[in-house]
């Protein structure tokens, strides 16, 4: 998976094209790649910005100013117009966009406590077996970010260090096919060198989950 990293990355927008969604007094969302998308989003789609511009109402005693690119975006938002382009930093936005992403994640690594399941069925299918020969959530999270095509949406700093983030996974039937390998290998190596876990000590969870990894 590759990294999209708040802290680092500039969106890149086009001007016509950002004003033309404005104008359009429609809901509109801004990609990491600085696409313009309407509602109902894709699948997988992963947001910088979700909103809708409405003009103020004329008052001829005193007229309403114009608002800049900036002021509409909002103030979480670091912006630079720059001719034909609109230029955007969102990480102070981080905690609306968490909001925003986690229907369309395949998994949520925002809070403490780390990630505990996958959106998808298939995947939790995996992830909750898995859980019965001591593979947890965080194993298969690592794996899958070194292994599967998707993007991690985070915000990540060195100093002091902290990560928090969204996972896309691009292809849930690769992912799928390479997590049920990668975990069936670790159950099948605790079967065979834990005596706890000798296929005839297994309790029925652990004998259900061995199954599911064809190991029985």
């Amino acid at each position: 998976m590759k990294k999209f990293n708040l802290f680092k990355e500039i969106i890149t927008i086009n001007t016509q094209e950002l004003l033309r969604a404005i104008n359009s007094q429609k809901t509109f969302g801004i990609t990491i790649e600085g696409d313009i998308v309407y509602p109902p989003y894709a699948q997988k789609e992963i947001l910088i910005y979700e909103g809708q511009h409405s003009p103020q109402p004329i008052n001829s005693l005193s007229p309403a100013k114009p608002l800049g690119v900036p002021e509409m975006l909002g103030k979480n938002y670091q912006v630079v117009e720059d001719d034909e382009r609109v230029l955007v930093k969102a990480f102070s936005n981080w905690q609306n966009l968490i909001k925003l992403n986690v229907p369309r994640a395949s998994y949520d690594d925002t809070s403490g406590d780390g990630v505990s399941e996958f959106s998808n069925p298939q995947l939790e299918d995996i992830g909750w077996n898995a859980t019965e020969f001591n593979v947890t959530y965080r194993e298969m999270v690592e794996f899958l970010e070194e292994n599967a095509q998707g993007t991690l949406l985070c915000i990540e700093q060195e100093e002091p260090y902290q990560f928090s983030g969204l996972g896309f996974l691009s292809d849930d039937k690769e992912a799928y096919e390479k997590l049920f390998t990668f975990c069936q290998q670790k159950a099948k190596k605790l079967m065979e060198e834990d005596p706890l876990y000798a296929e005839e000590k297994l309790s029925d969870d652990e004998e259900e989950a061995a199954e599911f990894f064809n190991l029985l």
